[in-house]
């Protein structure tokens, strides 16, 4: 598979979960009446399942995208 399709694969599957993810902890906190609709709150929950899902993309893309890394070393390497 192409390293560029590769990296954009897993960066749309990062955000696609985060995105999941963040919407139904958002839907439970609005139907457990935790916050409403516009506020500091909902910012707050999209914010900070953002900020973990940055955390767990870069944490785990060495085991998605160590083909590509090594590829590209020994390519580079060997023009060298």
């Amino acid at each position: 598979m192409n390293s560029i399709f590769r990296r954009i694969a897993y960066v749309s599957v990062c955000v696609t979960a985060w995105g999941v993810v963040a919407s139904l902890m958002d839907w439970m906190l609005l139907a457990g009446g935790v916050y409403t609709e516009g506020t500091l709150g909902q910012a707050f929950t999209f914010m900070i399942y953002g900020a973990t899902a940055v955390v767990l993309g870069i944490r785990f893309s060495s085991r998605f995208l160590k083909d590509i890394d090594s590829k590209l070393d020994q390519k580079i390497s060997s023009e060298e």
